[in-house]
């Protein structure tokens, strides 16, 4: 017996020491679609099912949509074997039916729960149960986790989520793991192997001041993005009607200039032409899914006015000028200074270039190097620079 209990402790101690994630998961930022920040607890399988339909046939999923996540409130009980236990009132056929119904649209599923013995709304959490869970996921087909911070009392952030990775690579199904921890742990020091991304602040709300605050807290954080780990800022809120439309083409480039994921958070059934063009403009989210995996940096701060970088593959780069104030501002703009702005060859020319807008669909007609731009308020300009 002392022997068979050796061998057991020998056996989760090569685990331990040998903890992985699954590596080529979330190689550019995820893109889909969260219930939260529309519908709260309000969730259920019909809801669930006419979003697949919608990102199927609204233009999403050809622009790259491809998540559904099911956020907190699916869950009631643990049964006497401690199974997690789906509301039957609002999930009558089970995740299983709803993920196979989402896999049917091309799509993929994704689900919730918690690091801490309750959810944030009181449900069943994850908390000792990690590797029952990360087995029922795996056996109803879900491809990815948001996993929460409430009700954690004195644990350790890294352990905690490092015990729940361990669970998804036992498992043995590739589930992109997404670590809602809200930034209080520092978690892009340590997240870069134990999860696919990582919340850096708090909850965003549909205001401008909270989508503005949460995107200066990204400043530093560049250089811990990469394919496979990325800082997330927190999901969308693009169309929920608290702010503006210009407010939400720059809440939405924001977010493709930090290499963030992409999860709408709006109500996908009932979508304005705005919104949906925000959304599905495909040259935006080309910036937001580059390969090479860099999240911008603020080249030049000079407070409401701020130019960003995003260094792209094949040495492009895209450039955002944002004005983060309540006045129209009128900007003079140097493209040839821009052209060898962060560029690994100080040799880089504006004429070995066309200078690309990518809210207007259209490349610049540059006569001079320099030219005036108008931009409104709370507003912002993106160009890509394409090599010729």
């Amino acid at each position: 017996m002392k022997k068979i209990i050796s061998l057991i402790s020998i056996f989760f101690l090569f685990l331990s020491v040998n903890a992985q994630k699954y590596d080529q998961l979330a190689k550019t930022p995820p893109m889909g679609w969260n219930s939260w920040n529309k519908f709260g607890c309000n969730v259920s399988e019909t809801l669930i099912m006419g979003v697949a339909d919608a990102i199927s046939s609204n233009g999403m999923k050809d622009a790259g949509y491809e998540y559904v996540v099911i956020d907190d409130c699916w869950q009631v009980a643990r049964d006497e074997n401690g199974e997690i236990v789906v509301d039957k009132d609002r999930f009558p056929h089970g995740m299983k039916f709803l993920a196979d119904y989402v896999h049917s649209k091309g799509l993929k599923f994704g689900i919730y729960s918690c690091a801490g013995t309750l959810t944030c709304e009181g449900r069943p959490a994850g908390r000792g149960h990690e590797f029952q869970d990360a087995r029922t996921y795996a056996r109803w087909g879900v491809d990815y986790l948001k996993y929460d911070w409430c009700n954690t009392g004195s644990q350790d952030a890294k352990s905690s989520y490092s015990t729940m990775r361990d669970g998804l690579f036992a498992a043995h199904r590739p589930i992109v793991f997404s670590i809602c921890e809200w930034g209080s742990n520092k978690p892009w020091e340590w997240a870069g192997t134990v999860g696919n991304l990582w919340r850096t602040t708090g909850d965003i709300s549909d205001s401008w001041n909270s989508m503005i605050n949460i995107f200066s807290q990204q400043k530093d954080l560049a250089r811990y993005a990469g394919p496979g780990h990325w800082n997330d800022p927190d999901m969308l809120e693009v169309g929920n009607g608290g702010m503006t439309t210009e407010e939400y083409k720059t809440h939405f480039l924001l977010w493709c200039m930090l290499a963030a994921p992409l999860l709408a958070g709006n109500d996908l059934q009932n979508m304005s032409p705005e919104t949906r063009t925000i959304l599905t403009n495909k040259e935006i989210i080309a910036v937001d899914q580059d390969t090479l995996g860099k999240q911008a940096i603020c080249w030049r701060d000079a407070g409401n006015y701020q130019i960003w970088i995003k260094r792209l593959a094949n040495n492009e780069k895209a450039v955002c000028l944002l004005n983060g104030s309540d006045e129209k501002k009128t900007v003079l703009v140097d493209f040839s200074l821009l052209a060898k702005a962060m560029s690994e060859r100080s040799q880089f020319k504006l004429e070995n270039f066309k200078v690309r807008d990518l809210w207007e669909h259209k490349d610049l007609d540059l006569k001079e190097a320099s030219m005036y731009i108008d931009i409104l308020p709370h507003s912002v300009k993106v160009y890509r620079f394409i090599k010729k």
